[in-house]
This record gives structure tokens, C-alpha cells and sequence, in this order.
């Protein structure tokens, strides 16, 4: 393959990896969202038991997330946190 003035074959293949990772990393993105407001579509039903549910899905998306460095883990435990009072204060 030719290269144009000023590029390096490392950077090509750093561009090739970001392109990728990118196009992984907000798939996963999106999958927490749309959980999330699957879960706070089941708060505003003042459903619990569907609440409950969506919760252990959602924390379970938002661990792996932050296991794969995707998002911050401290960012993932705060969401968890947040998420899981709204629970308990309709449980109530």
C-alpha cells in the first residue's frame, strides 16, 4: 500500500482500531440507554416487580460496561446507586 506524504502505516492501523472501537463502544452505549429507559418506563407504571427486573439487567450492562472500560466503573456504580433508590422510594 502507498502512503501519502507525512503518514505512517502505524498511525493507518491506529485509525483502522479507533474506527472499530468506536463503532463497539457505542453499540454498548446505546444498549444501556434503551435499558435504562425500559426501567424508567416500569417506575413511571409504578411497577416494582418489572422495575426489579429491568434493574438487575441495566446493572448488569452498566458492570460489564465498566469492566471493558467503556465507562468509568465509579460512573457505573454511581448509575446503579441512583437507579436503585428510585427503586426503593417506590417500593415505598
Amino acid at each position: 500500500m502507498k502512503l501519502k506524504t507525512g503518514r505512517h502505516t502505524s498511525a493507518l492501523k491506529e485509525a483502522r482500531k479507533n474506527l472499530k472501537r468506536r463503532t463497539i463502544n457505542k453499540a454498548v452505549k446505546s444498549r444501556i440507554k434503551t435499558a435504562i429507559k425500559k426501567f424508567e418506563t416500569a417506575l413511571t407504571e409504578k411497577n416494582a416487580e418489572k422495575a426489579k427486573e429491568f434493574l438487575g439487567i441495566v446493572s448488569s450492562i452498566l458492570d460489564k460496561a465498566a469492566k471493558k472500560k467503556i465507562i468509568h466503573r465509579k460512573n457505573a456504580s454511581r448509575r446503579i446507586g441512583r437507579l436503585s433508590m428510585r427503586l426503593a422510594k417506590i417500593k415505598k
